[in-house]
């Protein structure tokens, strides 16, 4: 009797197993579009196209730099998600050159955003990881 009980428990998990599989393939199809924080925008600030940060190199092995112009704002924060929009650092931009080490990251592509204090984007871009 619990020789069989097993075998129904887990025909049931490798059905779940199988389903989810399922799902996951389904959703990739019908390519539906899940809002991340990576997507949301709100106000986009424009300054007349000059960039305000430089990123090196790119792609990257190990660390990648992001540079500010010299009269950036210290209560910007550089926010890095990787490509599916999950939120991976959040850094408060306190010097005009930030370097990130990218020992904890995946290799693939990632977006950064760098948000004034009320989390207006003021310039975004993505980078590769290549390791």
């Amino acid at each position: 009797m619990k020789g069989n009980i097993i075998v129904v428990i887990l025909n049931n998990i490798n059905s779940f197993v199988l389903l989810k599989k399922i799902l996951y393939i389904l959703i990739f199809i019908a390519g539906l579009n899940f809002k991340t924080e990576a997507q949301v925008r709100s106000n986009f600030v424009s300054n007349d196209g000059v960039k305000t940060v430089k990123y090196y190199p790119n792609p990257a092995v190990s660390y990648i730099n992001f540079e500010f112009e010299k009269s950036y704002d210290n209560s910007y924060s550089l926010i890095i998600f990787n490509f599916l929009g999950k939120k991976v650092t959040d850094i408060k931009v306190t010097e005009q050159k930030i370097t990130v080490s990218l020992s904890d990251y995946y290799r693939g592509v990632y977006i950064f955003q760098l948000r004034d204090k009320q989390g207006n984007i003021v310039e975004s871009g993505k980078f590769q990881i290549v390791k």
